[in-house]
């Protein structure tokens, strides 16, 4: 017998209200199907500690970190398994980067229990020495996998991968980012050596599952998709395997529900992105049966 996963569903949390779960992939769950894992994601939130005034032509009210605060807080009441991830692009776009230069923003993470973040393009705009700094306030890993920070101030203090045990359920995140090249100053990330994001996911989720994870998740600052074929969250998903869930950012992209893509092995592949701002909190629910934590191979069943 395989490893199966169910997605039980998947919810968009907009505004720090809950909106109705959407039914991703269900399917009968077998009566020994007693692990459960609830997964809580943000990205691009680009310091927006406050929420929407409430006469914003768009947005009016939505947002904030003591909303988004209260709804984490009610998901891990329920759920006993919850990790919280964010995507990057954590610095930038209100007046409080400016003031405290990313310091608020980590401390913010801390007490909302973030588990693991990687970075995005905006989180070098304090260059590196400015990382460096606001970094010693998180009091979780940032993971990066195809930055290679040797030779700069930032060495050492991410992580090419992190597993975290919840129950029965062994979870491994790695993340990647988009090239910097001719996006951000190269002053601001110095010698930092850009590694192609798809052969590096491949060699990070190969390692985790050989590691004995049950699921691999991915936190990618590369975008959701583009027009040209730059690589994307969507590519990333179709020519790698061994990744069940990729955790989108940069490109502020709000999905109602997770996008399927097809791994190279044919297996299905989640891509899932909540715009920015802090606006949406994503959530994902898998449940594992109980057989499958003594088998090797996982599958996402639809």
């Amino acid at each position: 017998m395989k490893r199966r996963i169910f997605v039980r569903n998947s919810v968009v949390v907009s505004g720090g209200l809950l909106i109705a779960p959407s039914i991703l992939a269900q399917t009968s769950i077998a009566k020994n199907s007693s692990s459960r894992l609830t997964i809580l994601h943000t990205n691009d939130t680009h310091s927006n500690i406050d929420p929407f005034p409430e006469n914003h032509s768009k947005y009016p009210g939505k947002g904030g970190v003591a909303r988004r605060f209260e709804l984490i807080q009610e998901v891990r009441a329920e759920e006993e398994h919850v990790l919280l991830l964010d995507a990057g692009d954590i610095f930038q776009g209100t007046p409080y980067f400016n003031k405290f230069g990313g310091v608020l923003e980590m401390k913010l993470m801390t007490e909302l229990g973030y588990d693991v973040a990687t970075m995005g393009n905006h989180d070098f705009d304090g260059g590196m020495e400015g990382f460096v700094k606001a970094r010693e306030y998180a009091k979780f890993p940032f993971v990066c996998s195809n930055y290679d920070f040797s030779n700069t101030p930032v060495d050492g203090l991410t992580q090419k991968y992190t597993i975290i045990q919840k129950g029965k359920i062994k979870v491994g995140v790695f993340g990647v980012g988009v090239e910097m090249k001719g996006l951000v100053p190269d002053i601001k990330y110095g010698e930092t050596k850009y590694i192609d994001p798809i052969e590096i996911a491949n060699d990070r989720a190969t390692e985790l599952k050989e590691k004995g994870c049950d699921l691999v998740i991915c936190l990618s600052h590369l975008g959701y998709e583009y027009s040209s074929d730059k690589i994307s969250d969507r590519i990333l998903a179709q020519k790698t395997k061994n990744i069940h869930l990729i955790i989108g950012g940069h490109t502020h992209t709000f999905l109602d529900k997770p996008t399927e893509e097809k791994n190279l092995n044919g297996e299905t592949v989640l891509v899932n992105q909540v715009g920015w701002a802090g606006i949406n909190v994503g959530r994902i629910d898998f449940e594992f049966d109980q057989k499958m934590f003594a088998k090797k191979d996982v599958i996402v069943v639809k």
